[in-house]
């Protein structure tokens, strides 16, 4: 007998939380009377001390706040449908709102939105602090780190060109650029890698210092203990398997240097290496070893992975209308099977993968995430995730 589980929401999280939820947590039913304009609330909020008024203020300004947060989110290359982080986001903004409150005066000229548009600024910056692996001392610490590691990244210069040129732009000494450059570095060898932008302020955000997002597993190089688990699942490869990781990614093994990407070899190049290989065998052999790392880290519990094959698809109008997958934990055991109906929006768990409700579920859950923040029509076939 089939074994059922609560239904998931897509583009929600494992919990049920869905973005059309936490992009109108604010809108008020019914809505609030428009007796007064945005900043109108903000007056009648100080005036009267009531913070009806305030949320009646954040009814009408939500959407211009989740298009703030979105586009935020999007130049620092997070996933902008994880509705807990986006909720998590904007509270913060709400919070930092409520404190300019305090302080706003109205009879300066400037709107509400105008005097709290930095604090709002300040408040994702300080989110997106808190979820890096390095450790800051302070948001300022942070933005000046942010700051030269945008330089390096855009201006392609040499490490002593950019701290020259950090120092003079900033009016600080050459030493605290290089220490900030030289954190900007360690930061980048620990965490996911995000894409180089200019935040609304124009304040230079957004760095990748090692100009390279291909290959995850430079997250965890230089993590304390995890990096011995990759040197030892490293060296159980082939020699071609290691030269194509390395070659592709731009990276040494043996010293974890992390190379500028002009400097990644393409499939091409993989091709003419590998004597006798075209670039979409050379692609292919790249995602065979990608693979097998993957399983051998998971092995060693340096990471876990989630093994995904489409099992089968039912189609209506030559739309997906469901579809059926399969998984595998940690790439070893027995499969799993997930159930998504895309005309109601919910995947059920149908079987978890060695029956294991305690732990594999959230190899499921994963699973689910995923899916739901596919194309439906360009679904994979096979997959495998990491995290």
């Amino acid at each position: 007998m089939k074994e059922r589980f609560a239904k998931y929401p897509f583009r929600g999280s494992a919990h049920g939380l869905t973005m059309f939820e936490v992009t109108h947590v604010y809108q008020l039913t019914p809505p609030p009377p428009e007796l007064y304009t945005v900043n109108e609330c903000i007056v009648a909020a100080q005036t009267w001390n009531d913070l009806c008024f305030f949320a009646f203020f954040l009814h009408h300004i939500e959407p211009r706040l989740n298009r703030r947060i979105t586009n935020f989110l999007l130049r620092e290359g997070l996933d902008r449908y994880d509705p807990e982080r986006f909720l998590d986001y904007k509270q913060s903004c709400v919070l930092v709102m409520l404190e300019c409150l305090e302080s706003y005066d109205p009879y300066k000229g400037a709107e509400f939105l105008t005097y709290a548009h930095h604090a709002i600024g300040n408040a994702l910056i300080q989110c997106r602090m808190m979820e890096e692996s390095g450790s800051f001392s302070s948001l300022d610490e942070y933005k000046r780190v942010r700051g030269i590691a945008w330089l390096y990244n855009e201006t392609g210069k040499s490490k002593g060109e950019v701290v020259s040129e950090y120092a003079a732009r900033v009016g600080c000494s050459e030493e605290t650029a290089e220490q900030y450059l030289t954190v900007a570095r360690l930061n980048r060898s620990r965490v996911s890698l995000y894409v180089t932008a200019q935040d609304e302020d124009g304040e230079e955000t957004g760095e990748d210092v090692t100009r390279d997002d291909s290959w995850d597993y430079t997250a965890i190089l230089w993590n304390g203990v995890q990096a011995e688990a990759v040197r030892t699942a490293f060296e159980k490869l082939s020699y071609r398997e290691q030269r194509l990781l390395e070659e592709r990614n731009a990276i040494c093994m043996t010293c974890g240097r992390v190379s500028p990407s002009s400097e990644r070899k393409s499939f091409e190049e993989l091709a003419v290496m590998f004597e006798g290989s075209t670039a979409s065998g050379a692609e292919r052999a790249y995602r065979r070893a990608v693979e097998k790392l993957t399983a051998l880290l998971a092995e060693a519990g340096a990471l876990h992975a989630v093994r995904l094959r489409r099992k089968s698809v039912k189609r209506t109008k030559k739309k997906i209308a469901a579809a059926v997958y399969e998984y595998q934990a940690d790439c070893d055991g027995k499969w799993g099977e997930i159930q998504f109906d895309f005309v109601s929006g919910t995947a059920e768990i149908v079987r978890l993968a060695e029956w294991d409700t305690m732990v594999s579920k959230v190899f499921a859950e994963r699973a689910v995430k995923y899916i739901r923040s596919c194309d439906i029509e360009y679904l994979p076939k096979m997959l495998l995730l990491t995290f």
